[in-house]
């Protein structure tokens, strides 16, 4: 199904102004207490996560290879 360039648009748009409030709310809750606030070229504080396939990865095992982090709140709520 091809969308027709007017819908393409109204999406594009509905998309742009969702990012714009997602930005917005977090924006708004600046660094976690105790946290110190990165700059852009400072390295990343270590870290350890478990992954979605069930492996806990930490970034200090990570450094030299490219990461990408992948964070997904609960979607639409205000956890």
């Amino acid at each position: 199904m091809r969308l027709s360039t007017r819908q393409t648009w109204r999406a594009l748009a509905l998309s742009l102004a969702a990012a714009g409030v997602v930005t917005a709310s977090v924006a708004a809750q600046g660094p976690a207490p105790g946290q110190p606030e990165l700059k852009v070229g400072d390295p990343a504080p270590d870290f350890t996560l478990q992954a979605s396939d069930g492996q806990t990865y930490s970034l200090s095992k990570l450094r030299g290879k490219t990461v990408v982090l992948g964070w997904f709140p609960k979607a639409f709520t205000a956890g």
